[in-house]
């Protein structure tokens, strides 16, 4: 018997499930006389639904019921009642509350229909007359009325300013001052939002929906509808990437539910790829980025200026200021940070909230300033390096990134670069090496965990959490493997189910910090029962031993130096019980928080090839050395941070919701026109951990990966763009327009 460690690397252990299509998603799970719903969708950007007439699509057969804001049921109605918990100031959106028209494509009606087909084909019988108001939906023009609210959103870091920035920028010799904007990003998964609600009968309803947080959606419908909690039960234990997109309960579950509990019958609302664009997204945003240092490139002033977008009706704001000030040793540093607000649906988390925009625009400025003091880049980094959370002033629980560097820099072959702009080419094509640093919070939440082993020797963990793809059922597996000596195929992880043991969203690259810790409490005190069981073995196995001295291996408990020992099943015979559970709650060190910063860091090193005559850039190569904490599973690890590049690809050179400000409308909602990275514009990644214990952060010493691996990306495409080209574009995407367009001359 193999024992299972932490650190070794597992496939996963859904993975036979997902690929033979036995794992079912929210839209796949059979029910006995379903309904479907179609959601309609507003076709202005402001103002209110004059007229709704839904007296032709009544009329096709096998429509059931068009639900608006005239004919819905009695709902919760103050705010609060509508909050969930990766929500913003602000009033919430409340699907068919009343007629008013906030942003284009809001959901104003349900149609209800014994198909699929039908309910589809009767929305377009749906009458709507609208009266219009004037609307904004453009950035830059709301950038005059720009704001900080009063009331911040939970997952706000506030910023702090230090000496005197704007006057010690004017005495140094070398000055970079930018300004640099990123469009707003939508989320394409390849799940489209969906929910199942199963009416059970006598007010009880069970809910497959697509989400980050079962226990989130069930506290929002049983707030929203009146419910007790025991009268819903959400489950997702399967979720088809979410990256941010699921971690706020979204209308397609509101709009189920209501139709659901309305008609007494089971509902399905499914959104199409064209409706993914009407709700969560990465805001728009302007920064400027100001940088001075002495002759050697040692920065003593740094001055970043940031704006992004927010719908009127919420004010979302994410920690987009902070990265450069925190990472980076400067005396002189001065932040500030507004929102615009626009005719919107609010926006909300993408993979990286803030860093993914902020630190990557940071580090396209850090480039510069390389230029101007002619340093080579990464040296100007280690220059201005800081051992110790600038922002803050305070200690890390661990920082690697010195060791990123160099183990990067030296796989990368960062050494034989050239300095000089369109000094490296390859045939016909120019080729670019540019860099950047990578930063993300090692964050850790509450969750509690339930082992349990029963008699046939198999071990269960449950926990409510999710798994959107990173990997929790196998490190959860793993974890629990680890600590009670047992074989991946005898622990069974359960998740994704509201009624299991309390678990917060899953986002913030803190569920394998969170939920791991919880996993391995829960195995110890079961160990724990399982130790006391001992007593009733004849001759007791462990003698006069202590717990401390037991360990557990091969499906085995025995004291420690001992060969042999006494199987987990005979001890649980031996208690006499038909099977033994411990539950056990995992919490952060309040003390570490207060006194010390923790983080994750990255350093990217990317090559690009760019031919000059058609502006196409192709990025050959990508090395990215990460500093994460204690890896738990180095195969499914190094898929989350070959995710984020790709990720990181898809900003740099491809997404921009484009949107038409006559209307109000996006334009390009669809995979045919909102372009992503495929498979023939991703070549090398090269994905490098570097040792980094850490015994402060988390228990496991966990730090996260699910946000890392996007962070500086973008940032080193662009800089190899211009290492190749000459050419700076300061604005995400950076297409073939923008490099055709911009004169060596005047970037250099």
């Amino acid at each position: 018997m193999a024992q299972v460690e932490i650190g070794m690397p597992q496939r996963r252990v859904e993975g036979e499930l997902k690929v033979t299509g036995q794992a079912r998603y929210a839209a796949e799970y059979p029910v006995e006389g379903l309904l479907y719903g179609f959601v309609i969708n507003a076709t202005i950007a402001k103002g209110r639904i004059a007229k709704i007439d839904t007296t032709a699509a009544l009329a096709v057969p096998g429509v059931i019921e068009v639900f608006t804001h005239e004919n819905r049921p009695n709902l919760a109605w103050f705010d609060r009642s509508y909050k969930d918990d990766g929500d913003s100031p602000g009033s919430p959106l409340r699907p068919l509350y009343d007629d008013k028209i906030l942003y284009d494509a809001q959901p104003i009606a349900l149609l209800v229909a014994e198909t699929f087909e039908i309910a589809r084909y009767a929305v377009g019988l749906v009458d709507i007359e609208y009266e219009r108001e004037d609307f904004n939906t453009d950035f830059v023009s709301a950038l005059p009325d720009r704001f900080f609210p009063k009331k911040k959103r939970a997952f706000y870091t506030p910023f702090k300013d230090r000496g005197d920035a704007p006057n010690a920028y004017k005495d140094l010799p070398v000055q970079v001052s930018n300004d640099y904007h990123m469009v707003s990003e939508h989320h394409n998964p390849m799940e489209l939002n969906a929910t199942t609600v199963v009416w059970e009968g006598d007010g009880k309803i069970t809910v497959y929906d697509k989400n980050q947080g079962s226990q989130n959606v069930q506290k929002y419908l049983a707030s929203v509808f009146g419910l007790s909690k025991d009268k819903v039960r959400v489950l997702n234990p399967f979720v088809g990437g979410a990256f941010g997109s699921g971690l706020r309960p979204e209308y397609q579950v509101y709009m189920a539910t209501l139709a659901a509990t309305t008609l007494k019958h089971s509902v399905r609302v499914t959104l199409t790829r064209q409706q993914m664009f009407s709700h969560v997204h990465r805001p728009e945003a302007v920064q400027t980025v100001s940088l001075a240092s002495d002759e050697t490139g040692r920065m003593n002033a740094m001055m970043v200026e940031a704006t992004t977008s927010t719908s009127r009706y919420e004010n979302f704001m994410e920690t987009v200021v902070n990265w450069g000030g925190t990472a980076y040793a400067c005396e002189n540093a001065k932040f500030d940070y507004n929102i615009a607000a626009l005719d919107i649906h609010t926006p909300g988390d993408m993979r990286a909230p803030g860093a993914a925009t902020g630190m990557n625009i940071f580090e396209m400025a850090m480039d510069e300033l390389a230029y101007a003091a002619n340093v080579d880049p990464l040296e100007l980094r280690i220059k201005n390096y800081s051992e110790q959370d600038a922002m803050n002033n305070t200690p890390y629980t661990s920082k690697a990134l010195m060791s990123a560097y160099k183990e990067g820099a030296a796989r990368f072959g960062w050494e034989k670069r050239s300095q000089a702009p369109r000094s490296m080419k390859d045939g016909t094509e120019l080729v670019g090496w540019g860099m950047a640093t990578g930063m993300w919070e090692a964050m850790m939440a509450v969750a509690t965990v339930r082992a349990r082993i029963g008699a046939n020797g198999q071990l269960e963990v449950a926990s409510a959490t999710s798994d959107i793809g990173t990997g929790t059922y196998t490190i959860m597996t793993q974890i629990a493997a680890e600590t009670l000596g047992l074989p991946m195929d005898r622990v069974t992880a359960k998740l994704g189910d509201s009624d299991l043991p309390l678990s917060p969203i899953e986002g913030g690259s803190w569920t394998a910090a969170t939920v791991g810790a919880a996993v391995q409490l829960a195995c110890r005190a079961l160990g724990e029962k399982l130790f006391k069981a001992a007593s009733k073995v004849p001759g007791n196995p462990f003698g006069d031993a202590k717990f401390d001295q037991i360990e557990f291996i091969d499906g085995q408990a025995r004291v420690r130096g001992k060969a042999t020992g006494i199987s987990l099943q005979d001890l649980l015979h031996a208690s006499g019980e038909p099977w033994l559970e411990a539950e056990e709650t995992a919490k952060p060190s309040m003390i570490t928080n207060m006194t010390k910063s923790r983080h994750t860091h990255s350093a990217v090193f990317v090559e690009v090839k760019v031919d000059e005559e058609l502006g196409v850039v192709r990025v050959t190569r990508v090395v990215n050395a990460v500093a994460g904490g204690r890896i738990i599973n180095p195969l499914t690890a190094r898929s989350q941070i070959l995710g984020g590049v790709v990720m990181g690809m898809g900003m740099a050179l491809h997404e921009d919701t484009l949107m038409d400000h006559r209307l109000g409308r996006i334009m390009n909602h669809s995979l045919a026109e909102y372009h992503v990275p495929a498979h023939a514009d991703v070549f090398d990644i090269d994905v490098i951990f570097v040792d980094e214990p850490d015994p402060e952060v988390s228990p496991l010493g966990v730090k996260g990966l699910g946000e890392i691996g996007i962070v500086g990306v973008a940032a080193a495409i662009s800089n190899a763009i211009f290492h190749a080209t000459g050419k700076r574009v300061r604005s995400f995407p950076i297409t073939i327009d923008k490099i055709l367009s911009i004169d060596t001359t005047d970037a250099l």
